[in-house]
């Protein structure tokens, strides 16, 4: 898809990459921005951007040393990467929007809800982690015995040496992404309750995050009804979703964009939960 807008823009020490797909300006519907995992660039969420640019103008960027926006000195952290969000949706005169990540992009989307509470509408988390020990402990384990070698002749390698011309650049990159992922970071849960988005939690049953983080995550949100639980039926919009999709890794719940996007649409959009007769 073609952006309606692109380009850099200076931010927080950053020559900051974005796209706009739809005219922010014209449109009556609260825009979403769209945050990549780790390793990934705006070119790795282009069938994301299409599921859901027909029907809200969405916003996507590199965050620091990912795709056409250079790395710095400056360390990488999720609470930073937030600032770097809001900066950006600050310059674009984006004074509220709906929020999509997935994991790196939804640990991002979290502390921007944390942080910058004012621009988050609502929260869409798909395989992300709140606090380090909603891993399993073999994935930060993999994290650490990456390097640049197991990922040059990736899409992600060929990605990063289409917009970046020195090939050392790509092995200090990587390292410092293995940085952010093992220190990770550590929302707590009264900060979690203090997250006034409504918010979907998406993972899958094979995922790098234990199930029961998942559940932790939905119910700190917001998540659970008695009310339903006792009459068998959802009697107003719920404050938070959960999905797990069966059978499903961290990798291949990226490829879900077609079960997914109904399921997140009618979230975004508050469609009322359907109440069939039982009898």
């Amino acid at each position: 898809m073609e952006p309606s807008r692109r380009g850099h823009l200076p931010i927080n020490g950053l020559q900051l990459y974005y796209e706009v797909h739809g005219d922010l300006a014209a449109s009556g519907a609260v825009p979403l921005l769209l945050v990549p995992g780790a390793f990934q660039s705006t070119e790795f969420v282009e069938r994301w951007v299409a599921a859901f640019a027909a029907e809200r103008p969405v916003i996507v960027f590199d965050q620091q040393g990912h795709g056409r926006t250079p790395d710095t000195p400056r360390a990488m952290s999720y609470e930073q990467f937030s600032d770097d969000a809001a900066s950006l949706l600050h310059a674009l005169e984006v004074e509220r929007c709906e929020v999509m990540g997935y994991s790196q992009g939804g640990a991002v989307a979290l502390q921007l809800a944390v942080r910058h509470p004012q621009l988050c509408r609502k929260l869409v988390i798909v395989s992300a982690t709140y606090r380090p020990d909603g891993w399993y402990p073999s994935v930060p384990r993999a994290i650490a015995g990456l390097t640049g070698d197991d990922l040059a002749d990736t899409p992600i390698g060929e990605t990063f040496r289409r917009h970046t011309v020195d090939p050392r650049a790509f092995d200090a990159y990587v390292e410092k992404m293995k940085v952010l992922g093992i220190e990770d970071h550590d929302i707590s849960d009264a900060q979690m309750r203090s997250i006034q988005a409504p918010a979907m939690v998406i993972v899958g049953d094979a995922d790098g995050l234990k199930p029961e983080h998942a559940v932790a995550m939905f119910e700190l949100l917001g998540g659970g009804d008695e009310e339903a639980a006792a009459t068998g039926t959802i009697a107003s919009v719920p404050r938070a979703r959960l999905v797990v999709l069966p059978a499903t890794s961290h990798i291949s719940i990226f490829g879900g964009v077609q079960v997914l996007e109904p399921m997140i649409t009618a979230f975004l959009d508050d469609v009322p939960p359907a109440t069939s007769s039982l009898w």
